[in-house]
């Protein structure tokens, strides 16, 4: 369940708390995970708001496919065997895992709750199948954001135009869309890619509501306790 993820991997986060986005205040970091069917834009839009925003970083996954063209191990994904991934499964190292086109999925748990520790944010480009996993294990830290296509022709044309993978490849996957569009109405927020600059602010409004919930503000008290003091 692709999670472009890498070692939440600080990159470019402050150290303080990785979002001092709200005055200094500590902060808990926060999961946000994006779905889609294939095709739908999540991916595109996951790599826009990591290059937007340096408070998120992507989490990698490990997977036991083979690297496609351009993808690097440690990168885009750890690639790794069907042994060393049942390893990690059983002694619980993946937050989260799951078997997509005859492959394996999975999120390394480590580097994802020191994130959440120091206030950095983590971001998810994987199914339903992973959001529902990392749901049942840390809700409260959860921002889910389902990405629709605006209609089932555009959905097949950018998945023929990407021309990564074989016609019968394109046809499961638009045959298991309907499916996994079918899990929209467990996630928090739905966007309709109509346009990936449209799309991609609105992902960054999401991402800033949910930054300011007073629950992940852990400095809060104490910064208003300042205030008042000076009353």
């Amino acid at each position: 369940m692709p999670t472009k993820p890498a070692k939440p991997d600080r990159k470019g986060a402050s150290s303080t708390s990785a979002a001092a986005v709200s005055a200094g205040i500590e902060r808990r970091g926060l999961l946000m995970v994006l779905s889609s069917p294939s095709g739908a834009g999540k991916t595109t839009l996951a790599h826009r708001l990591v290059q937007s925003d340096k408070h998120i970083a992507m989490s990698i996954s490990v997977t036991t496919r083979t690297a496609r063209p351009g993808e690097a191990d440690g990168v885009d994904y750890f690639f790794i065997s069907d042994d060393e991934f049942n390893r990690k499964r059983d002694l619980g190292e993946l937050l989260e895992w799951a078997a997509v086109f005859d492959h394996h999925y999975g999120t390394p748990k480590k580097p994802v709750m020191d994130a959440l520790a120091d206030g950095h944010d983590v971001l998810f480009d994987i199914d339903w199948q992973g959001a529902q996993q990392l749901n049942e294990q840390l809700p409260h830290d959860l921002v889910r954001v389902f990405i629709l296509p605006p209609d089932g022709k555009t959905l097949e044309r950018r998945l023929n135009s990407r021309a990564q993978d074989l016609p019968e490849v394109v046809a499961k996957r638009m045959r298991k869309a309907s499916a996994e569009i079918s899990h929209w109405p467990e996630y928090d927020y739905v966007i309709v890619n109509r346009d990936i600059d449209e799309s991609h602010a609105n992902l960054r409004a999401i991402l800033t509501a949910e930054r300011l919930k007073r629950r992940r503000q852990l400095g809060l008290m104490q910064f208003v306790r300042r205030i008042t003091d000076q009353l």
